[in-house]
């Protein structure tokens, strides 16, 4: 991997973004169903699980599966009606 100035840059940007008590994906996923549940309820899911929302934020693929997860909520509930 050739180490460019932006890359340099933007890893270091995420480095300052590490915070002290991160989840990791293991864990996120474990909890994207309750905060996904919450967020169609209007429950204020971020302060419920804020580490699940610091994860999503920071990582594409658990928000690929988050957002791919209340697509199939919506859906099911869509045919439940």
């Amino acid at each position: 991997m050739k180490l460019t100035k932006n890359k340099l840059k933007s890893m270091i940007r995420m480095i300052k973004m590490t915070l002290d008590q991160e989840i990791g994906c293991e864990d996120c996923y474990d909890q994207l169903h309750q905060f996904a549940e919450m967020e169609l309820q209007n429950k204020s899911p971020e302060k419920a699980l804020p580490r699940v929302k610091e994860h999503l934020e920071r990582c594409g693929n658990c928000r690929q599966e988050y957002e791919a997860l209340l697509e199939a909520i919506e859906a099911s509930a869509e045919l439940t009606e």
